[in-house]
């Protein structure tokens, strides 16, 4: 097994001549909590993005657990081992909240059905069926949302947003599972509660998380390392207390 699940190797893109990302090299160790964090405009989101297929690197590579897997679609990246949230709530709003999750769950291959099956509604559709209804269940325990399950995504309150995306996202069986300012538009006792829960997943489904965040609070009682962006470079880097004092670090996010 690789010594680091996740691993960046020079990654960054450039879109006509703006370097919205350059030279990033970012190493998790299995298990950890790790922020990505700086200014806004700091490159956070492309380099999500570049992790997840969205974007392709201009200039270096990363590897998940020792595989690389620069150039490979959003779909297959997915299916390696990395899922991701978004900063702004991506759910089907019109669907009910356990089909939300039970359509994370369709590329896990227990789940499959031929479309032969499923045109003809043949006994294995319905036992599918039946299991990814049961697993969707089980995810919804986790984050309080079992007894919202026939509920229209779209009434959630958005605290039960977010954790319903997080659920979703998990239900694709990451290995490492990308956050992307997951307590924005929280209050403080949504954020306690989410601090709780991330630290659940962490431990119960062996779980590697990255997240970006703009909460420092949040970020100083939860991550155990961080990398700092400014400009698409690499600030600084290392265990969050000492990165978070960094003389640098701090005049990026109250100027000079």
């Amino acid at each position: 097994m690789a010594e680091y699940i996740l691993e960046t190797k020079g990654l960054g893109i450039s879109f006509g001549g703006l370097k919205a990302a350059q030279d990033v090299n970012v190493r998790i160790k299995k298990n950890q909590i790790y922020g990505l964090i700086g200014p806004n405009g700091a490159g956070k989101t492309t380099i999500f993005n570049l992790l997840t297929g969205v974007y392709k690197p201009t200039t270096g590579t990363f590897y998940l657990d020792g595989e690389e897997l620069k150039g490979l679609s959003q779909d297959k990246i997915n299916h390696k081992g990395i899922a991701r949230t978004f900063q702004n709530i991506r759910l089907f709003n019109n669907m009910t909240v356990v089909r939300n999750v039970m359509v994370g769950l369709h590329n896990q291959p227990e789940y499959n059905c031929t479309v032969f099956e499923t045109l003809l509604r043949l006994p294995r559709h319905f036992k599918v069926e039946k299991a990814m209804r049961e697993r969707a269940k089980e995810l919804l325990r986790i984050f309080d949302l079992e007894q919202e399950r026939n509920n229209l995504a779209c009434n959630l309150p958005y605290g039960k947003q977010r954790k319903l995306e997080i659920a979703r996202a998990l239900a694709t069986n990451p290995k490492l599972l990308l956050l992307d300012e997951p307590a924005a538009g929280m209050n403080p006792h949504e954020t306690e509660d989410l601090v709780k829960t991330i630290r659940f997943i962490r431990d119960n489904f062996d779980m590697t998380i990255l997240l970006i965040e703009h909460d420092m609070k949040f970020v100083a009682g939860l991550c155990d390392e961080i990398t700092v962006l400014n400009f698409g470079t690499v600030l600084a880097e290392g265990d969050t207390k000492t990165a978070l004092n960094d003389p640098e670090v701090i005049k990026a996010y109250i100027g000079g």
